[in-house]
């Protein structure tokens, strides 16, 4: 059968598309949130998630080689709801114009700590009440480039699955394993299986390069405005830094995540 075509703003598929996009409670309210593109919507799918409904520009989607148009078909398979729409509409809905002509509608997953399977001398990154959905993103970028076994994000005070960062993520939102949790179901979760537990903040600490990284390891940060709560500084194993020579006194969080988790990789390639 041939899928519905749409061209109206107005029409309810794409009314609800939007709220989608826009809201967070209604994301949570229906179970659904917005993935754009083949990269990313291939990265979900491989990940096991649900694609509920899928928007596509057909001109758009099979343009160009023609393994684009393989990977299009590949990504409409077993997809319940299908609707094709035209170019514009399709500008008005896409974040980008780059997202090859695919929006899709996909269900959420409820994954809890206890769920995680680590391996032995496992890495993990933790955050506590990241604000900005862009910087969670480029850190679930560089956990996927080091091959980190799962973000923690502790009191979030962004929607995991809010659209920003799941596009600046790239689809590493699907490939790292992202846990929503309370510092204090987080504490206890990693002392229990013994992890090391490396704060970083200013106060009282040696530099990171100091640290060793090469058990299983827990790196902790905090806000840019106000560092980490007590409750962490407290649970910490050690608390490092990143020396400072210029005369800001803190890095953005993503930029001191990875150098981070780049130098635990360091550590264990090298012993």
């Amino acid at each position: 059968m041939e899928p519905t075509i749409i061209t109206s703003t107005h029409n309810p598929r794409i009314k609800q598309l939007r709220l989608l996009q826009e809201k967070s409670a209604e994301r949570r309210r229906q179970g659904l949130f917005v993935v754009e593109g083949r990269r990313e919507l291939g990265h979900c799918k491989a990940a096991g998630y649900e694609i509920d409904t899928i928007f596509l520009c057909k001109e758009a989607a099979t343009s160009g080689l023609t393994e684009n148009r393989a990977t299009t078909i590949e990504l409409l398979e077993g997809v319940p709801h299908i609707y094709e729409v035209s170019e514009a509409l399709y500008e008005r809905i896409a974040y980008r114009g780059s997202t090859e002509g695919v929006v899709a509608l996909v269900k959420m997953r409820d994954t809890r700590l206890d769920d995680l399977s680590l391996r032995r001398n496992a890495l993990v990154v933790v955050v506590e009440s990241v604000e900005k959905p862009g910087n969670l993103g480029a850190i679930l970028r560089s956990a996927d480039a080091a091959g980190v076994d799962a973000v923690l994000v502790c009191d979030p005070l962004t929607d995991l699955y809010n659209p920003n960062l799941i596009r600046s993520s790239v689809g590493a939102a699907f490939s790292v394993p992202m846990i929503a949790c309370s510092s204090e179901e987080c504490i206890a979760f990693l002392q229990t299986r013994k992890f090391s537990i490396l704060t970083a903040q200013l106060q009282d600490s040696k530099p990171y390069y100091d640290t060793c990284m090469t058990g299983s390891t827990a790196l902790v940060l905090g806000t840019e405005s106000t560092g980490l709560t007590d409750i962490w500084r407290q649970a910490a194993t050690a608390h490092i830094r990143i020396p400072m020579q210029g005369r800001l006194d803190s890095l953005n969080v993503a930029v001191s995540a990875s150098i981070l988790i780049f130098e635990a990789v360091r550590q264990r390639l090298t012993t």
